[in-house]
């Protein structure tokens, strides 16, 4: 082994590894403490988790020890390769987009219809879409079990490399699974960004104001209710400072809930970004890989991959404000 292919390695294995360390910290932090505590929220974060997870320790660890040990390769091993780096990318991305679809509905429903349940807080709901996922991830990658050939060990070229019965077939297969599951999450990832961003936006000047004035400890101005009005005018003026804390205690958890929602909704937008960045540069090497076999082009295919299960989960982690310590959910 040359020193490049020395640091190649050690980069990969520094990689996997704080993408096992992330992954495994954001599914502990999201993961249900009991079932009256499950939310729609945790369970797409948890998912995301558990795909990232997959290519960490069953695409990203084994490639990375390859590289230092250089075994001897079965077919086996390729075709679990194989079939688990399409499930676990498939369905991060499509976790991805989900992610991103429910925020876009959370914050538009926060800020733009007061705060009201949208579609993606049922439950059923979001568990079908997850279950499609992972059903079109499965189908997807069921070809790997009789592609990859018999005689790997006469391939000088590159490993585990499946073996399609014409060129049409390959690119039929290939085509197919790049659009369906790569270019349509990225539209819908790219939609539903465009629209958190408008609103973040249109919103900012109007959530800053009123955080500041809070903060201030300025006069919040409330609609009073006829009894809240009554109680006010009463002699006793303890009452009248209890309603008062009452009034500025509620408006300091809502504008406390609009800023971590806003906080959150930030994240999820670059996030989206970095995504974008390292999906349309996977897809396009992807579609040359297609045409152009080359052993560069494939290391840096899955290099780009193996960098966006490692800092993903951290990004949500921060925007979240769960990069942190605690045992708290």
């Amino acid at each position: 082994m040359n020193a490049d292919e020395r640091i190649m390695a050690l980069v990969r294995a520094f990689m996997c590894f704080f993408g096992i360390l992330g992954n495994t910290w954001l599914a502990f932090h999201f993961l249900p403490r009991s079932r009256s505590r499950l939310r729609t929220n945790d369970i797409l974060f948890v998912n995301l988790a558990i795909s990232n997870l997959i290519t960490n320790y069953l695409v990203d660890l084994p490639e990375t020890l390859d590289a230092v040990v250089q075994w001897t390769v079965e077919r086996k091993f390729c075709v679990l390769l194989n079939f688990c780096s399409d499930v676990s990318e498939s369905s991060s991305i499509f976790s991805t987009m989900f992610i991103t679809v429910y925020w876009h509905q959370k914050l538009v429903g926060s800020l733009k219809r007061g705060g009201g349940a949208v579609q993606m807080d049922k439950l059923c709901l979001v568990i079908a879409l997850l279950t499609g996922s992972w059903t079109f991830a499965i189908i997807f990658s069921i070809p790997h079990f009789f592609l990859i050939p018999k005689d790997i060990f006469n391939q000088s070229d590159e490993k585990c490399v499946d073996e399609f019965p014409s060129q049409e077939a390959k690119l039929g297969y290939e085509m197919s699974y790049l659009a369906l599951a790569n270019l349509a999450p990225i539209i819908g990832i790219v939609f539903a960004s465009i629209q958190i961003a408008v609103t973040l936006l249109q919103n900012e000047k109007r959530i800053r104001n009123s955080t500041n004035l809070f903060t201030r400890g300025g006069k919040v101005k409330t609609k009073k209710t006829p009894e809240l009005t009554s109680r006010t005018t009463h002699p006793n003026t303890g009452n009248k400072v209890q309603e008062q804390q009452v009034v500025e205690r509620s408006t300091g958890k809502s504008i406390s809930s609009s800023g971590n929602q806003v906080r959150a909704a930030k994240s999820v937008v670059t996030v989206a970004m970095v995504f974008l960045i390292c999906w349309l540069t996977h897809l396009a090497l992807s579609i040359t890989f297609t045409f152009y076999k080359s052993i560069i082009l494939s290391e840096m295919i899955s290099f780009i991959g193996a960098t966006y299960t490692c800092i993903i989960p951290y990004m949500y982690l921060h925007g979240l404000k769960k990069l942190n310590c605690s045992c708290k959910g």
